[in-house]
């Protein structure tokens, strides 16, 4: 956090190295009386499921999750358990089909071209650059797309583990075909380019502030927003109250917008779908808004049978 003293420093670092080991998914390893093995959890590329057996009982705790393939990675696959712990983050909420999303997404991009207009297109550095990218590259190889940010070295990254993509081979022709900014120059190109790519996904910095201070002055620009903007965030106060500040400044941005679920976190008949297809006695839920996620999950998985529970923050619980 900006102008706080780290609570670490490189001791610590090389501390946390030392005791680093690596899994690769499916493989089991034992501590104890113990098994346990990751899986892939289907939200972004590494994202990891830990399936523990015991003795007594076998447990499996999601993390954030998701069960639809993406362009990126392949959906979580449900494991038989007896506990599950599971993330509700779209508790009482459904995404759309991601097909019809995805043609939705695909023609209102072509629809701003033919109008002369650019589209600004912030994104998360880690899966939705990727993803993006790969759409533009399958539906409109025609287009004139840049990518700019944090997401180009994350690419890089998951190109040198194509064992954790669903297709490798799909990111690296996606990856050739878009065109990398990578100098001052390269930026003002992009600026007339038919879409930039870029971080950050919630415009609280990075090239998307960049560019969006200099696309604002043509109205017909858009801005496409494909994930979620949390409160405080730059986004959200784009599209609650159409300003945002931008390098110190309070900046109007009279440009239209358009939002798409792109989210990799399963929603509320996937989370349904999962703990049905676990066989889970007991599922424990977090990660979820108290008032208007929980209580749907609640009672739509005890309705199929399952033992809900509701742990709170700074609570212990003994899995017995």
């Amino acid at each position: 956090i900006e102008r706080y003293p780290l609570a670490w420093d490189k001791r610590d670092i090389d501390t946390a190295l030392d005791s680093w080991q690596t899994h690769a998914f499916g493989e089991p390893w034992e501590m104890d009386d113990w098994t346990l093995k990751l899986l892939p959890a289907g939200h972004i590329p590494g994202a990891a499921m830990l399936h523990i057996t015991t003795p007594e009982h076998s447990v499996l705790l999601t993390g954030d999750f998701d069960t639809r393939d993406s362009p990126l990675v392949s959906g979580a696959k449900p494991i038989k358990t007896d506990i599950l712990f599971v993330e509700g983050t779209y508790g009482g909420r459904n995404h759309p089909p991601r097909s019809e999303e995805v043609e939705r997404f695909i023609k209102a991009v072509q629809a701003v071209i033919d109008t002369g207009g650019r589209v600004l297109i912030p994104a998360f550095a880690n899966g939705r650059t990727q993803d993006v990218v790969m759409l533009l590259h399958q539906h409109l190889p025609h287009l004139d797309v840049h990518v700019d940010g944090m997401g180009k070295r994350v690419a890089r990254l998951q190109q040198d583990h194509g064992e954790v993509l669903r297709d490798n081979e799909e990111l690296e022709k996606a990856w050739k075909w878009v065109k990398r900014v990578s100098s001052k120059s390269d930026k003002k190109k992009a600026l007339n380019a038919d879409v930039i790519v870029t971080t950050s996904g919630m415009l609280e910095g990075g090239p998307s502030l960049w560019y969006l201070n200099r696309l604002r002055h043509d109205e017909r620009n858009v801005i496409f927003f494909t994930g979620y903007q949390a409160r405080g965030t730059g986004g959200r106060s784009l599209i609650d109250h159409g300003h945002l500040t931008i390098f110190g400044n309070k900046t109007d941005i009279p440009l239209r917008f358009e939002q798409f679920s792109f989210s990799t976190h399963a929603g509320h008949q996937e989370i349904l779908d999962f703990a049905k297809g676990c066989e889970a006695k007991h599922v424990v839920v977090y990660h979820t808004d108290a008032q208007n996620a929980r209580p749907h999950l609640v009672i739509d998985l005890e309705a199929e049978g399952h033992h809900v529970h509701q742990p709170e923050n700074g609570t212990s619980y003994v899995l017995e």
